[in-house]
């Protein structure tokens, strides 16, 4: 083979090779994933859980009627002084689903005061073993509400769905 023909054949090869991952990517990537294809009724009424202590409200679909709430709390560390901890609340919202043999996917809410959301943000408090702060869900006059970082990386059942949720912005604060 001459050296004309194989620089064709490459650059053949390599263009169908591009073809194929991009298409590989937006089919990944697209919003409409196998499971979203086949026709499911939409569930448009939802339900809501309130929380008057923190002022915020989160509006779950009504597949999640029944839900519970577990209250549990994180903890961080300051950068700075390795031995001082500091401790916040974190609310889980549970599917009604939800069971020991068979865990679901909670959403979690982790809950901080202004000045423990400011320093996270200034990288002086840490609340994760994770490199990456949490994300923002919404704050209020005296709370931000935060998503924690990696909170699905074990993938367990119904992660899918709480992105789903999360990704339709369901934190309203008062």
């Amino acid at each position: 083979m001459d050296q004309k023909k194989f620089i064709n054949i490459t650059i053949f090869i390599v263009i169908i090779v591009i073809i194929v991952g991009v298409t590989g990517y937006f089919l990944m990537n697209s919003n409409l994933s196998p499971a979203q294809t086949q026709t499911e009724p939409i569930q448009s009424d939802t339900i809501t859980y309130t929380n008057n202590q923190y002022g915020f409200n989160f509006v779950l679909p009504s597949s999640w009627k029944g839900y519970s709430i577990v209250s549990t709390n994180w903890q961080g560390n300051m950068i700075d002084t390795l031995n001082q901890t500091i401790r916040g609340p974190e609310i889980l919202i549970r599917h009604p689903l939800w069971s020991v043999l068979s865990p679901r996917q909670d959403i979690p809410i982790m809950i901080f005061t202004l000045d423990q959301w400011n320093l996270i943000q200034a990288e002086k408090l840490s609340v994760s073993a994770a490199p990456i702060p949490p994300s923002e869900f919404g704050r209020n006059a005296n709370y931000v509400f935060a998503l924690p970082a990696r909170y699905n990386f074990a993938y367990p059942t119904g992660y899918e769905e709480v992105d789903q949720i999360i990704q339709g912005k369901p934190l309203h604060t008062f």
